[in-house]
Order: C-alpha cells, then structure tokens, then sequence
C-alpha cells in the first residue's frame, strides 16, 4: 500500500466523510422523533464530538493505554491519502451542516 501526502485532497475527502456522519447522525435522530431546532443542534453536537476523536483532539484512553487516531482515505486499491499530521474533520462540521441545509432546501 502506497502512503502520498495530498493536503488538498484529503481535504475534499474529509469534508465528504464529515457531510455522511452528519446525514447518518441527522437520520437516527430523526428516527427517534427529534425534529426543528433540537434535532440541527444535537446533529451539529454529536457531529462535532466524533469528528473531534477522529481527529485525536479528545482524549482517549482505556485501562492506561493511550490511543491516537490518523486518519487516512483510500483513494485507490493499493493508494492511502494523508495531509502529513492529524485530521482536522471538526473544523468542517458547521459548513457540511450548512451544504446539507443548502440541499435540502433545493
């Protein structure tokens, strides 16, 4: 497996994964009856807290042992897309928020 250093597509990729969790979290809440402004702060929340411990900004720890994701993206069979440090998925949470409003309302 090849490992490349591509910053601007892994940035696509993480905004892509980032709009998914969002639209999956959106959906299960839905489904246990949130609707209006509860359901949009509680999707941007969760969102935001799972994004933050795939990016190794929360801390995380189990029985002394320490864990720290690094995310990578499989862009082809033997190819793995990084940025050269950790992920930084939360910072995209609000603005995948407002492009799944956006393609609603169309």
């Amino acid at each position: 497996m090849k490992l490349t250093l591509d910053s601007k597509r892994f940035e696509e990729q993480q905004f892509i994964l980032v709009r998914e969790l969002l639209q999956s979290i959106r959906v299960k809440l839905q489904e246990a009856g949130l609707s209006g402004e509860k359901l949009e702060e509680l999707t941007a929340s969760i969102g935001f807290s799972v994004a933050s411990v795939i990016d190794d900004t929360a801390a995380i720890e189990a029985d002394g042992q320490e864990v720290h994701p690094y995310l990578t993206f499989r862009t082809s069979e033997d190819e793995l897309t990084h940025c050269g440090e950790n992920s930084y998925t939360h910072e995209f949470v609000y603005e995948a928020l407002q492009s799944l409003y956006e393609q609603r309302a169309r």
